[in-house]
């Protein structure tokens, strides 16, 4: 039993804890080339939490990793089999309800760690400034907490499906990763292709991409120089940066200037 999981948790425990900070893992249903598991997002984003508050936890913050929500929005991919999609604003709304269950049980402080690019929830965290007493946060890990670092550590951290999450995948769901005979993993290379304006693929102009057009096989990236060892070294980047947030968000006061 880890006391900061509350699905392995008990009531004897979680009565008396005076957890601090929630964290909500955000996944998705989605394939990911031909290689990685429907559930990857949804691996990752509670693999991920359950190091960062363990290592949080051990620092002696009180936190809590809730159940992680295993859709999001993917209407970009509504022509990929069994890509299960939920909406932003159904997304948003379980969020809130979560939010209020919170209140409730007196914790203020929520961290959404999103491991899904179709979800984007900063217009959430905009809507919902001043109307709630719980402070919401967000940490979209394959962003801003790993950015300075995928490229000291992968040739081409990818997309979708490519070195980065492969690596992870290897790393801590092996046993889900389709491989042949040889232990090579089974994919395409991720290649994608380009639209037929420049200002798109200058990035100058942005779109929803439709994934059935943009992908061979839904993967984006290059997913074959992925290693284990690699998925260690960018998970090492993460638990330090996130856990010692928390430690400190944990330990702040909530007043009329947090958090400044």
């Amino acid at each position: 039993m880890r006391p900061f999981i509350l699905e392995e948790t008990n009531y004897t425990h979680v009565k008396d804890c005076d957890y601090q900070v929630a964290v909500l893992p955000m996944g998705a249903t989605e394939p990911h080339n031909l290689h990685l598991p429907y559930g990857t997002d949804t691996f990752q984003a509670q693999i991920i939490g359950a190091h960062v508050c363990e290592a949080a936890w051990n620092a002696g913050a009180k936190v809590i990793m809730l159940p992680a929500i295993p859709y999001g929005t993917e209407t970009n991919q509504r022509h990929c089999r069994l890509s299960m999609n939920v909406n932003p604003s159904t997304l948003g709304a379980v969020i809130c309800d979560l939010m209020e269950s919170l209140e409730g049980h007196g914790i203020h402080k929520l961290v959404i760690l999103n491991s899904h690019g179709g979800n984007e929830f900063k217009p959430l965290l905009r809507e919902l400034n001043g109307t709630t007493p719980v402070r919401l946060f967000l940490c979209d890990w394959f962003r801003g907490i790993t950015a300075d670092q995928q490229a000291e550590i992968f040739d081409d951290a990818g997309d979708h499906a490519g070195e980065m999450e492969t690596a992870l995948g290897l790393a801590y769901f092996n046993q889900f990763v389709l491989k042949d005979d040889a232990g090579r993993i089974v994919a395409d290379d991720g290649a994608v292709k380009r639209t037929r304006f420049d200002a798109i693929n200058n990035g100058w102009v942005s779109i929803t991409r439709d994934w059935h057009l943009l992908t061979t096989n839904t993967g984006s990236g290059n997913p074959h120089p992925a290693t284990a060892e690699k998925g260690e070294r960018l998970m090492q980047v993460i638990v330090e940066r996130l856990s010692a947030f928390l430690v400190e968000l944990a330990a702040a006061e909530i007043d009329e200037q947090f958090p400044f």
